[in-house]
Formats: structure tokens, C-alpha cells, sequence
């Protein structure tokens, strides 16, 4: 693909883009705003014929200003360009598989680009563009790789490449060059006392998908701008880049600057941090020692995949030797603030998505009952809970439905109860009401904007 060609691709977007916009903004005019795009025919330029032509390395993982919206400048050859398209139509992913059409994410929606398939030589060279002759390497010998990737005047990409049967395939998490704030993200700005703490353990959790990097990235941004500490992120990979504000911010990659989360985290202990940041706990012994790193006065921020808190908990104890879990939940109980647990719900409007959030904060109440083994009653604290900012996600969900933010059907999908959005009579708080009832006699509230 040339770059003439590219630039007339879209310009042609945004000419189409600009008519919906002027047309749906005046009522008479608004039908004619239906109808297809014009055609975004996206075609591979031809490769050299070596497998792999010479390619310079990666460049370095380092913060890079936002593209001009005029004139972008658009670097790394023809898969630069596909990352470039990506990020300006708002993808969370972007998808290259050999014998398939390239594939975007919007919106959690999979959508195809017109076009042919591209073939299995061409997957590979494309991919071959963005990689190291050590990442190359791994893929051969390991069968993938995880990267980040900094394409110039567009952003950072958070990447994995691997084999499979019909070639080499690479999906590409387009990642914004700035860390998310709350509001950025639309979550409720009460979630800033969280980085309050200045010991313990504070869990984001939910699905793959859910938002956990930008959640916890916004909670570091709140650290890095508010207090006098030292932060060490240990991530896999370096995600979103945290430039040193108030705080000294250091930022490990598994596999680049440590061989694993739990000798980085070992390691941590040693290097004078106030704040530990670790992108996911995967194990048992990375577990074990953020569990430490809490107890012994630090500020633990981390990832977790799981549906929901009480899950959560379970998980953190559950993954221990059966001889271990009593000392277990009782140090859980001590160093456990709180966990979140988030999804991201498609809006009535086809305008994004938006957050919906389970909240658990450890008081006395929360803590005991982890101690004596009792998590089975945590949902009753949680129903209980609600003047200490506790809710479960179903809470969460049937307060967007009654704003008119989403639908019921779309929340019965995300929902742990799905039998709360059928139109039967359900609780809320102060009584018993019909959640299609209720949603259809409130008027929708102001829109609030898509999370990332």
C-alpha cells in the first residue's frame, strides 16, 4: 500500500464521517445519513521474498505525543499504517491472520475490513516489520512473543505474535500515549480514594477485556500526581508509560528487565518502593509475595482475572496449599483494602461501552469473615454495604438500565443473575420494582462518554 493510496483512503473516511455528522445533526437531513461507507479497500503492497527482510529493531518503550489530526505522521511500513487506520477509528484491537481479512475491535464489536484475505507469506512480513531479530527468534523457538510496540506520531501497542496452523498470526491492543484518568474512562470519581492507602492491597479484577490495565493505570496516574513516593511497575508488557511526576516512577518488563513477576517482585522488596504495581498475579508465588510486599507496609496495586469479589477471595486463598490457607486468610485479612470487579457493557446508543462495577471494601465486617472461612456470607455485607460505597455488579447493572444508559437484554449478558433483567419483580435497595418498568418510566440521563 502507498502512501498516496493511503491518504486517499482516509480522506475519503473522513469526508464520509463529516457528512453523517452534518447531516444526523439536522432532522430533515437526518435519513440521508444512512448508507454505506465508501469502500476501504485495504491492500497489502508486495514483500521482498526472504521470509524475513531486514528490519530495524522496535523502537524503545518511551512515552511519544498524541498525531496531529491533520497530518499524521505514519512510520513502519504497511502494518504501521493498518496500526495508524486502527487507532483512528477508536479500536481497542487490531487483528492480522494469515488466510483471513484483517479485523478491527470497536467496541467490543469483531468487524472485518473489506478486502481479500491476506496469505500466510504475507502475515509473516507484515509481522516481520515490527519485531526484533531476538523477538523474531522466540516466536521460532517459544511459538510467540509479548512486545510493546511505539509507532511514532500514533501511540503505544501492546502485542502478541504466535504460530498457528495456517501461518503467523498478531493482535495488536492499541494503547493511548497518555495514562487514562477516571473520567476518561467514565468511572465514578470516588474511585480516587483508593490510591489513598498507604498500605495493603487493592485488586482490579474482571474478564480478559474488562479494562483492568486502564483502571489500575488511572489509579497510578492518581498516585504519581498527588504523592511523594516510589512507584516500581512490573508489568508484561510495559502498557500504558507513566513519565515521573510527583513521585519517581520505575516500570519493569517481564522477559526485557526480569525474567518473572515473582523475581522482580522479590527483588522490589529490596528497592525502597512505597507503591508496587504488578500488571497481573499469575501464580502462586507471585501471589505469595504481594501478599508479603502488603503486610510489610506497601501500597499493592494489582490485577487479578476473576468474575467477581467474593471469587476473588477464593481464588487468593484457594491457590495455596490446603496446610497454608488458615495463615493465609489471616494475612489476606489484614492486608486486603479492596477489589473491584468490572465489565464493560455496549450502550443503548451504539455510542461505546460503559463501565459496571462490583465493589468490596475490607472493613471489620469483610475482614473477619475471611479470617474464619466464612466468604460465603460476604455477599450479605455486600447487600448491606451499600453507605460504605460497597454494591455488587447486578446493583451496578440495573442502575444503568433505569437511566435509559443501557438495555435490559445487554445486561442480563453480563449479569450473575440474569433473572433481575426478565421484567420480573426484583430488589433494589428500598423495595421491589420491575426493571423494564422502571427503565422505561425514567428519563435517560446525559450520556456519559464511552470508557476506553
Amino acid at each position: 500500500m502507498t502512501r498516496q493510496r493511503f491518504d486517499q483512503l482516509l480522506r475519503a473516511q473522513r469526508e464520509y464521517e463529516e457528512r453523517v455528522r452534518t447531516r444526523a445533526s439536522t432532522p430533515a437531513l437526518a435519513a440521508l445519513a444512512e448508507g454505506p461507507p465508501p469502500s476501504l479497500e485495504l491492500v497489502i503492497a508486495e514483500a521482498p521474498a526472504a521470509p524475513f527482510p531486514p528490519t530495524a529493531a522496535a523502537p524503545a518503550a518511551a512515552p511519544v505525543e498524541p498525531a496531529a489530526p491533520t497530518a499524521p505522521t505514519i512510520a513502519g511500513g504497511a502494518l504501521g499504517q493498518l496500526l495508524a487506520f486502527a487507532a483512528e477509528q477508536r479500536a481497542s484491537d487490531l487483528h492480522l491472520h494469515a488466510g483471513m481479512p484483517v479485523r478491527l475491535r470497536i467496541h467490543g464489536d469483531f468487524r472485518p475490513l473489506p478486502g481479500a484475505a491476506i496469505s500466510p507469506e504475507e502475515s509473516r512480513q507484515l509481522l516481520a516489520e515490527v519485531l526484533t531479530p531476538a523477538q523474531r527468534e522466540a516466536v521460532e523457538r517459544n511459538g510467540q512473543v509479548d512486545f510493546a510496540y511505539t509507532l511514532a506520531g500514533v501511540g503505544r501497542f501492546r502485542a502478541n505474535v504466535y504460530r498457528q496452523q495456517r501461518g503467523w498470526d498478531g493482535v495488536f491492543r492499541v494503547i493511548p500515549a497518555e495514562p487514562p484518568s477516571l473520567s476518561d474512562l467514565g468511572l465514578p470519581l470516588d474511585l480516587a480514594r483508593f490510591a489513598n492507602f498507604h498500605q495493603g492491597l487493592v485488586l482490579i479484577t474482571g474478564p480478559t477485556g474488562s479494562g483492568k490495565s486502564s483502571t489500575l493505570a488511572a489509579l497510578v496516574r492518581i498516585v504519581n500526581e498527588e504523592r511523594r513516593d516510589h512507584i516500581i511497575t512490573i508489568e508484561d508488557p510495559v502498557e500504558f508509560v507513566h513519565r515521573s511526576q510527583r513521585c519517581v516512577v520505575n516500570q519493569r518488563q517481564v522477559g526485557a528487565h526480569t525474567k518473572s513477576f515473582s523475581r522482580a517482585l522479590r527483588a522490589a522488596l529490596r528497592e525502597d518502593p512505597d507503591v508496587i504495581v504488578v500488571g497481573e498475579l499469575r501464580d502462586l508465588e507471585t501471589i505469595s509475595l504481594a501478599l508479603t510486599a502488603a503486610e510489610t507496609g506497601h501500597l499493592v496495586l494489582a490485577t487479578l482475572h476473576t468474575q467477581n469479589a467474593i471469587n476473588t477471595v477464593n481464588r487468593l486463598i484457594g491457590v495455596f496449599p490446603a496446610e497454608q490457607q488458615s495463615q493465609i486468610r489471616t494475612m489476606v485479612s489484614e492486608s486486603l483494602r479492596v477489589i473491584t470487579s468490572q465489565r464493560l457493557v455496549a450502550r443503548a446508543d451504539g455510542r461505546g461501552r460503559v463501565p459496571a462495577l462490583e465493589i468490596m471494601i475490607a472493613n471489620k465486617a469483610v475482614s473477619n469473615l475471611i479470617r474464619e472461612n466464612k466468604t460465603f456470607q460476604l455477599r450479605s455485607v455486600l447487600q448491606t454495604g451499600g453507605s460504605q460505597g460497597m454494591r455488587f455488579l447486578d446493583q451496578s447493572l440495573e442502575e444503568l438500565v433505569k437511566a435509559g444508559v443501557i438495555r435490559r437484554e445487554e445486561a442480563a449478558r453480563h449479569a450473575e443473575d440474569p433473572r433481575r433483567f426478565s421484567g420480573r419483580p426484583v430488589t433494589s435497595g428500598s423495595g421491589s420494582l420491575t426493571v423494564a418498568a422502571a427503565a422505561a418510566a425514567v428519563a435517560p440521563a446525559p450520556q456519559r462518554p464511552a470508557a476506553s
